[in-house]
Parts: structure tokens; sequence; C-alpha cells
């Protein structure tokens, strides 16, 4: 237990980036260093999360902490994952409503940009050799990739994905499936919209536990979400106010949800951003509480077995694609590629701990800042 709670209050404070590069970072610390899952189980692990709504990479941490150290483990993981992003955002949201200003945190993500992008680059590689088995599979995770960026639906690219693997892998006993096999939460979408104008934390609550339940997808997602419900929906906040909270969530490490702390913080000061942290987490303590079981049986399954092969192969294909889309931000000039550079080379010659390049990067980007 007190491995665990080092280990993941210690990502909690560097774990910069987003879930992919958080899942970088779980995979160099449980499976290369400490050897407490095989490169397999971790993917297994993988897929599930992105069958479930919630962010990944805390559901990760949950799912991991559940492995070690049963229940008690999997509130231990998950807490000490969200607490240091929690207890930062509060701060910034108190500095945000004293000063009427954004904390500025450029000079950070300068740094930290690039090296983000080669953990999740040693991440892809890795579980790349593990997914990828034979040449249908590469090509499958290339049509992901070319979809993604036509703009197709992320989840219908990852159920796609998987159904089609396991209906290939398993063509000559098509007509004997029983229909038995699928695993899926149950959806919340049908629920009333609530259409109170005042205010009141049970009510903002509600909303986040109603978010945490149902979303799939990226911050991105999160942000519409979030404007439908906060912004359009009861008024409670300007778009301005969100674009900071979204902004907020992602420059912070740990999860991107913690935005929902910001804005609990902004509508009912410390007890708003605690009930709206608990309320957006709380489905993925649940979700992942309910699916751990299933996961070892499914890959015993013929048809499940194949089911989470295309989940994974899909996953990877979708994590290349948004690492594409982010090097476009990180890798912007010359001091940022030669930062990357020597991230790869620390990384991938000498295998040095990803929260000494985080915040190596952090320390550099505050150092070019003030000499240039």
């Amino acid at each position: 237990m007190r491995e665990l709670a080092w280990l993941f209050l210690r990502l909690g404070f560097t774990a910069f980036g987003g879930p992919a590069a958080h899942i970088a970072m779980l995979r160099e610390e449980v499976v290369l260093r400490r050897k407490w899952l095989t490169e397999q189980r971790f993917l297994d692990l993988m897929g599930a999360t992105n069958l479930i709504p919630g962010p990944n990479s805390t559901e990760m941490a949950i799912h991991i902490g559940y492995l070690r150290a049963g229940w008690r483990g999997l509130i231990l993981a998950g807490v000490c994952f969200i607490a240091p992003a929690m207890l930062m955002v509060l701060a910034l949201a108190w500095l945000y409503v004293e000063f009427g200003s954004t904390p500025q945190a450029a000079w950070l993500l300068y740094g930290v940009k690039p090296v983000v992008i080669v953990l999740i680059l040693q991440a892809l590689w890795g579980l790349g050799k593990m997914a990828i088995k034979n040449i249908w599979s590469l090509l499958l995770g290339l049509l992901v990739l070319g979809l993604y960026f036509a703009g197709v639906n992320e989840i219908l690219l990852l159920l796609g994905a998987a159904f089609l693997v396991m209906g290939v892998e398993n063509l000559r006993h098509f007509r004997k499936v029983s229909g038995k096999f699928m695993i899926a939460p149950v959806s919340l979408l049908a629920l009333p919209t609530l259409v109170a104008n005042p205010f009141s934390l049970a009510l903002m609550f509600l909303f986040f536990l109603k978010i945490g339940a149902v979303l799939y997808g990226s911050g991105y997602v999160l942000f519409a979400f979030l404007r439908a419900d906060f912004v359009q929906r009861m008024g409670w906040l300007s778009d301005q106010q969100l674009i900071d909270a979204i902004a907020i969530g992602q420059v912070t490490p740990g999860p991107v949800f913690t935005a929902a702390t910001f804005i609990g913080y902004l509508l009912g000061g410390v007890p708003g951003g605690l009930l709206a942290t608990l309320g957006i987490f709380l489905p993925s303590f649940v979700f992942v509480w309910l699916s751990a079981p299933w996961i070892p049986r499914l890959r015993k399954s013929v048809w499940a077995s194949s089911f989470l092969d295309g989940v994974n192969i899909s996953a990877l294909g979708l994590m290349a694609a948004v690492t594409w889309q982010l090097g476009q931000a990180a890798f912007i000039d010359l001091p940022t590629l030669i930062l990357g550079l020597a991230a790869g080379l620390l990384l991938f010659r000498y295998k040095m701990n990803s929260a000494w390049l985080i915040l190596g990067a952090a320390v550099a980007g505050l150092l070019w800042s003030l000499i240039r």
C-alpha cells in the first residue's frame, strides 16, 4: 500500500501531457521497472478502460491499484493520482478568483511538451510490438489512424475495429455465436434534463456525476459536455471561464478532468471544488470495480480475446493520431527539437525515469525563457 501511494502520488505531481502521456508513464513504472504487469496484461487493461466511460489514464491507475491490493488499492491508487492535481487546481482557482486572471504556465509547457511526445512515442513502440501481431493488424491500425484524421468519431473507430477483428478471426464460427458476448456500461444519457437555473451544490454534483458516467473521448469532448450543461443550459458560467477551466486542466499534471475542480470552485468555493471532483471521478471507480473481474475471463474467451485485440489495435491508432497532433504543437523551434532529441536519447538509451525527464524539461523551459 505504501508503494502504491508513493508511486501514484509522484505520478500525480509529475504526469503532464494528457492521457496518452500518463499511460506511457504508467507503462514505464508498472511494466518495465516494477514488473507488476506483463505487456499483454497492460494492453488488456488499456483496452478495457476504452470500453467504459471516464478518463482512461485515471482508470488505468485505479485498475493497477485493484490488481495490487484489492478494493483498498483501487481507492488508494485513484485518490493518490487525482489528489495532487485537484489541490493544484484549487490553488490556481483561488488565484484566478482573487486576481482575475489565469496564472501563466507557458514557460513550463514549452520545455515539457517535447519530452511528453518522446514518452508517448516510447509507449507506442513498446505496446505496438505486442499489439501488432501481423500485417493485417498493422493495416487496421493505419486505417484507424487515417479515419480519425478524416473526422470519424473515435468511439465508432474503437468499437468498429474491435468487432471487425473479432469477426475476421472467428469467421468460421460466426454462425455459432450465441449473442451472449457484449459488455457495455449502462448509459445514463436518457436521464431527464435538469432545467433549474438557481445554483445549488447538489445540482452541480449531479451534473458532474452524469458527465463522469457517460463521457467517452478527449478533453475536447469534455469541453462540449461542460458548455452544454453549465454555459448554455444553466447559465452558471461564461464561455471565457469555461475556456480558462479547460486550460487549467491541461497545464496542471494529472487528469484533464480536474477542470471540474476549477469550475466547482468558481461556483461554490472549496466545497464546490471538492464535490465537482467527486462527482466527475466517482463513476470511474465504480466502473473499474465492476469490470475488473471480467478482464481475465475475457482474455480466455476466443471471441472476447479477439475483441480486445481489436480494441488494443484501435486504441494504438488513436494514440498515434493524438501524438501527431500534439507533436505539431510541441516541436515549434530548434530548442524544442533539441530537447526532444536529448530526451529520446536519455529515455531509449539510458532508460532515465520519466519523472526526472519531466522535471528537467520544466527547468530547461524556465532557463530558456530567462535568456531568450
